[in-house]
């Protein structure tokens, strides 16, 4: 599977793109999944429900499954997050995986950024950055519009490295 990452800072676009994205690489028949990194507490069930109640009481690991889908939450309890080779390792087979988030690891990815965030950009200090999508152009890297979403898609598929479980 090839793995790309969407990097920048919060409010730049990152989750929209990727949204953007998905229907692109789906109309093309691709099998793609997402891992998504978030610096707060997320909360995947609702406090009082079967599997917060669980998970309260001291679950290491729940699995809620239903004819729909099902979803497996690990309660860390103070040991280090997994890394983001883990994660992967963890993924059913796919075509492709988008990795929002993980800004500093060493694998391809583009920078999302928007001049209205004041954010300083990312590329000039990451070697990994390969491409800019955003409302500003630079020399330095290939340069994308927020909507440029075909293009966007044949570079990732393009310049997508390798992960995951070989």
């Amino acid at each position: 599977m090839k793995v790309f990452g969407i990097a920048g800072y919060s409010g730049a676009g990152k989750t929209t793109l990727i949204e953007k994205l998905l229907g692109e690489f789906t109309a093309r028949g691709l099998r793609v999944s997402v891992i998504k990194q978030s610096h707060h507490d997320v909360m995947l069930d609702p406090p009082g429900k079967d599997t917060w109640r669980h998970r309260q009481a001291g679950a290491h690991v729940v699995l809620l499954t239903s004819p729909y889908r099902w979803m497996l939450a690990q309660e860390l309890r103070g040991a280090p997050e997994p890394t983001l080779d883990q994660h992967l390792a963890r993924l059913a087979d796919c075509d492709l995986v988008l990795v929002e988030g993980y800004r500093h690891a060493n694998l391809a990815k583009l920078e999302v950024h928007r001049a209205e965030t004041g954010q300083p950009w990312l590329y000039p200090n990451d070697p990994h950055l390969l491409a800019v999508v955003g409302d500003e152009t630079i020399d330095a890297l290939p340069c994308f519009g927020l909507d440029d979403i075909a293009a966007i898609a044949d570079f990732i598929l393009d310049h997508g490295g390798h992960g995951g479980p070989r």
